[in-house]
């Protein structure tokens, strides 16, 4: 087995280094603010205690936000997530904490302080998130890793980790079919494998797979096992207990539960009218006269997708392409003609998809969500990847988690990468939050600022 010496020492720096932040924070606001007790040691010395408080309610509360959890596949959007709502709940402890006591120390203006703070925190999480995931590219703070039981879905993670050098994964080929225990062990020994990934899709048999298990645990290797993606059930249920007993209860969403709802409701709302009114009152008639000026035909382009629970609605775009009659059977690609100048421009930016926000207003898309496909795309991959239509199960969005990332779904060994963005799609509607609906829609804009390099 690989051994890992310096993980749990690399989660202590960065403990202590957020820590070292939140006391440098806060003495600068309490020295700035108490002059005359910047050299009165008695008051350094009770105020110590309000320090390690502080410090003591950072550490607990990670442990319910997992901030120092951090996994190799980690996304920068799930990893702001965390971190917003933790700053969140640090921040409101704090607010508690300074209103049941008179300690001076808590006296500090809340409003600047946590805009300071989190600066700060943002800042110094964000260049070690991003300086770790540099060091994986380069071949450092690796994992490896080796795979049983060849699958569609084995081919895909694979696919993964040899594009996401960041993940920091070294995959070791094991070319022998036939499971023989001396040999995997050998294997094991001679390439230091720290996780086996093993196929639920394999070939073997239950002895087999009882004997694999066995070994790894003598051997004190990591097991993950890859379900299929074609499983029926695969997203159907939830692993409950009942005193000790587990069960399988049906999946609920986050979005099943009406408080849930109502908050993204209200968001998609103010967040439309607001873009519509401040940045589409201006820029519709700009780009609507470059459409026209350019090529022949209307301004807007109306194209039928499935929306919520797969009822049929009418897409509102910018039209990008010349009049053509393939506009609804035929996806993009690479250079593709009957995109224009001005059409190609609008792509690259997403600005083509500025009146989609009329759709969120009427109810029929979301501001963020699955991104919908014409409907020859949906039915057409819909038999052919398990719990697809699990995407409807709610609205679609303007633009979603596959879409920050990069997944397209349109690019190299498509049906591949539609499986990529198909689980994304699924793991957004099994962990939908607001904050997540926050970073997701904070990533757009930048990506609409610096323009989309996979955009067609």
């Amino acid at each position: 087995m690989q051994r890992i010496r310096y993980s749990r020492y690399l989660k202590s720096i960065i403990m202590l280094l957020d820590l070292t932040v939140i006391a440098s924070i806060f003495i600068f606001f309490f020295i700035s603010r108490n002059e005359s007790l910047k050299y009165n040691k008695e008051t350094w010395y009770q105020n110590i205690f309000s320090l390690i408080l502080l410090f003591l309610f950072w550490v607990l509360l990670s442990g319910r936000t997992k901030i120092y959890n951090i996994p190799r596949n980690l996304t920068y959007t799930l990893f702001l997530e965390r971190l917003l709502i933790h700053f969140l709940f640090f921040i409101l402890g704090v607010l508690l904490i300074g209103k049941v006591s008179n300690n001076v120390f808590f006296s500090s203006d809340i409003y600047w302080l946590s805009l300071y703070l989190f600066i700060f925190i943002f800042l110094v999480k964000s260049l070690i998130y991003f300086a770790i995931k540099y060091l994986r590219s380069l071949g450092a703070n690796y994992r490896n890793v080796m795979f049983l039981g060849d699958s569609h879905s084995t081919e895909i993670l694979k696919n993964i980790f040899t594009d996401r050098k960041d993940y920091g994964y070294r995959i070791f080929e094991y070319e022998n079919s036939n499971i023989n225990s001396n040999e995997l062990v050998a294997f094991w020994k001679k390439n230091g494998i720290h996780t086996l990934f093993l196929s639920m899709e394999n070939s073997y048999n239950e002895w087999i797979q009882n004997e694999i298990f066995k070994l790894a645990e003598d051997n004190k290797i990591h097991i993950s096992l890859i379900p299929s993606i074609t499983q029926s059930d695969f997203f159907l249920y939830d692993l409950g207990y009942i005193q000790t007993q587990p069960v399988l209860n049906q999946a609920r969403y986050p979005l099943d539960y009406y408080s849930n709802f109502l908050m993204k409701r209200t968001f998609d709302i103010l967040f439309s009218v607001i873009i519509l009114v401040f940045i589409c009152s201006w820029v519709f008639p700009i780009i609507a006269v470059l459409i026209k000026a350019t090529s022949k035909g209307p301004v807007f382009f109306l194209q039928k997708r499935y929306g919520f629970h797969e009822e049929v609605f009418n897409c509102i775009k910018f039209r990008t392409m010349v009049v053509n009659d393939e506009s609804t059977t035929k996806t993009t690609s690479v250079n593709d003609s009957r995109i224009t100048k001005v059409g190609k421009f609008l792509r690259k930016t997403s600005l083509d998809e500025l009146p989609q926000f009329i759709n969120v207003l009427k109810g029929e898309m979301s501001v963020v969500g699955p991104r919908p496909h014409m409907l020859s795309v949906d039915n057409y991959y819909k038999p052919k990847i398990g719990r697809y239509s699990l995407r409807s199960m709610v609205s679609p969005g303007i633009t979603g988690l596959a879409q920050v990332n990069g997944l397209r779904g349109d690019f190299g060994d498509v049906e591949v990468e539609m499986k990529k963005r198909v689980l994304a799609d699924a793991f957004y509607v099994r962990n939908w939050s607001f904050v997540l609906d926050l970073v997701i829609t904070l990533k757009t804009v930048f990506l609409v600022i610096g323009g989309d390099k996979n955009a067609k």
